[in-house]
């Protein structure tokens, strides 16, 4: 089984999310089954199927989680030394060439990305661009509108 990498951050989260579906989430849906239950005919009880359908989702997503968790390769950006490299965990201050915007992003696994944060997905195009550069360098990213060029302001281990 390959290992998922996760920064200390994002292996918190799932596993907040997994304490949350465990003690709230399924109890939750238990109670509104025994509910429906209790309204006699199931065959024809939409709030029975509803909550049918819950419990089915809440028992894949812990599977799903408890997975991951189980594959996961915690990693704090914090103790990496790539010797100024770009790494999993990494935060990296960019500017596009074109345009002179500046952006910042950490490489996080692909449950952790949001863009609206500044997380990008180890597996985005970007991220991959970046993977191995340090600053100083130029990164080509083959985005929909064309390549895109990026030159690296600075490399953090935050």
């Amino acid at each position: 089984m390959a290992t998922i990498p996760l920064t200390v951050r994002g292996a918190e989260k799932l596993k907040q999310e997994l304490h949350q579906l465990k003690s709230v989430e399924r109890h939750a849906v238990i109670n509104a089954i025994a509910e429906a239950r209790a309204q006699g005919d199931l065959s024809e009880n939409a709030e029975y199927e509803a909550a049918k359908d819950k419990q089915g989702f809440i028992e894949g997503r812990i599977l799903e989680i408890e997975g991951k968790l189980a594959a996961a390769q915690v990693i704090d950006p914090a103790s990496v030394d790539a010797g100024g490299r770009i790494v999993f965990g990494t935060t990296v201050d960019l500017e596009e060439e074109a345009s002179g915007a500046e952006v910042t992003y950490q490489i996080v696994g692909d449950d952790e990305a949001d863009l609206k944060l500044g997380l990008i997905s180890i597996s985005s195009p970007i991220a991959r661009a970046l993977i191995g550069k340090e600053a100083g360098d130029v990164a080509e990213v083959q985005a929909p509108g064309g390549v895109k060029r990026y030159e690296i302001v600075e490399v953090r281990y935050v």
